[in-house]
Parts: C-alpha cells; structure tokens; sequence
C-alpha cells in the first residue's frame, strides 16, 4: 500500500516537473521568435506623410503598344509615373553621415527638396526629400543604404499616366472656355453683363494657372523620382543575452505555472466538495426512506 503511494506521488511529481520544463521552453522560445518590443522610435511610421506641401515629382518613360490585330503595328506611348523610396537609418555618427549624405547627392546631381533637423545632441533626427534623375535612381538608392544601420526600406511605383492625361483634358476644356468668353467680350453689352463676363474670365485664368502648376510637375526638364531619407541619432540596439532571457522566461513560467496549479488545486477542491455533498444527501435520503418504512 505504501508503497504504491509513493510510485504514484513520484508520478504525480515528474507530470507536474515535465509541464514546468515545457513552460519554460516554450517561453524561451517565444522570447527569440517574437517580434521585439523594445521602446525606441517608430521606425515603421511616415514622417513625410504629416508634411503638406511637399514637391510632387513624376518621370516618365516611353511603352510599346500594339494598335490593333489587324494593323499588328506598334507605337511609343509615354507613360507617366510616380516613383518613391523611403530609407530610413540610425547612426552613432549623425554630423559625418549627414555631411555623406548631401555630398552623395550633390554627386549623382539631385535636389534637395526639404529638409528638417530636429532633436539635441545624442537624439538628433534629419528628413531630406530628395529628386533624383530616373537614371540614376536605382544606383543612388543602394549608395544610400550605406549610411547608420538601415532600420527600414521601401519603393513604390504609382502609375499618373491618366491623371495627366486628366489634367491635358481640363487645360483644354479651360482653354476653350477662355477663347468664348473673351470672344464674348468683344461684343457690346450690358455694364452688368460686362462686369459678370470679366469675372468669369479671371475665374478661368486663375483654375488655368493652378492647372499649370500641377502640369508643370510633369514637365521633362522637372522630371524627378524621390528619395525620402530620414536619419535618426542613437546608438545600435544591444541583442538581448540568454541570461536576460532566461529570467524573463523562468519569471513568467513561475507566476503562470502557479495560476495553473492553483486553478487546479481549486478545481479538485470543488469536485471533492461536490462528492462529499452527493454522498450526504444520498445518506439523508436513505434515513429518510427507513424513516418512511
């Protein structure tokens, strides 16, 4: 009898032991497989998307395209594009990189765009929007990759060829417009008539002059692809060590193994209760029964 009590606690003793290694594995291994937490800038989020006003640069390019089946002839469309790489690194040598930055610009010719320092020394941050020339936009977003440790890399590439095509169509139409208007205006009229016509021609001018500009950003000579360069001052990131780990690890198994158990512990006390209850009500229901006969 003793001495199968003792073959069951020692079994009862190595299920317990075995489900604590398995916490504690599992944790270690979540603790190398997730994701890091750790507190720093968010490297994931858009500073140049809460700048307004930021210069629009588009390239183009010709395409090849087949007319129709019959004809089987080809013509070059040009296709109009926006195209845009953001990078974004962080750097124990902010002055040096920044200074390697603008040089690397200047040589591959781009324009600087905008630009905005921020930050005290040791947590300083620099933004620059740059245009580069289409030929030269690959080569120069690999060259900037060789500044801090890259944190984060993108490219996009948004087709514009019928926004422009849009935008040639509404010039025409203003353009149209404007010409019936003024050839209104050199008929006699009405003081009123005349005053109402020359506000309706300055009203075409003026939605003509905005429509340049946004057709002006499609001009070859401002033909430019962006690079959206953001550097961060800091020092690397130091790796978690195993040690940390597995405190962490041992910590979270020791709190949650001894919630399991104690939800168990609970558990076998409320079905013991449970019996103990079921048990009495069957012994009063016996008394009860003799008491009938």
């Amino acid at each position: 009898m003793q001495q199968g009590f003792k073959q069951r606690f020692s079994r009862i003793i190595k299920w317990c032991g075995g489900l604590f290694f398995l916490m504690l594995v599992f944790r270690l291994l979540y603790g190398y497989l997730a994701p890091g937490t750790a507190a720093g800038n968010d490297y994931t989020s858009d500073f140049f998307g809460s700048v307004d006003n930021l210069r629009k640069n588009y390239a183009s390019e010709k395409k090849f395209m087949k007319q129709d089946v019959a004809q089987q002839a080809s013509f070059a469309a040009s296709q109009k594009y926006d195209k845009t790489a953001t990078v974004k690194s962080k750097t124990t040598q902010f002055d040096k990189d920044v200074t390697g930055v603008k040089t690397l610009a200047g040589s591959f010719n781009g324009v600087i765009q905008y630009e905005q320092n921020t930050g005290n020394k040791g947590n300083r941050e620099l933004h620059l929007l740059i245009g580069i020339d289409p030929a030269k936009f690959d080569s120069f977003y690999v060259k900037m990759q060789s500044f801090g440790t890259i944190k984060s890399t993108d490219i996009t590439k948004i087709d514009k060829t019928n926004e422009y095509r849009q935008l040639n169509a509404k010039k025409a139409s203003l353009e149209k417009t404007l010409t019936s208007l003024n050839e209104l205006k050199a008929r006699g009229g009405a003081i009123t008539d005349f005053v109402a016509l020359h506000d309706k021609i300055l009203e075409i001018e003026s939605k003509m002059q905005e429509l340049g500009v946004e057709l002006g950003n499609f001009d070859a000579e401002n033909e430019f692809c962006t690079i959206k360069f953001s550097l961060y001052e800091g020092a690397t990131e130091k790796g978690i060590s195993f040690i940390t780990r597995f405190k962490i690890a041992l910590q979270w198994t020791i709190k949650y193994y001894a919630i399991l158990a104690g939800a168990f512990l609970l558990f076998f006390a409320a079905g013991f209760i449970l019996v103990l209850l079921i048990d009495k009500l069957k012994i009063v229901k016996a008394i009860d029964n003799k008491l009938g006969e």
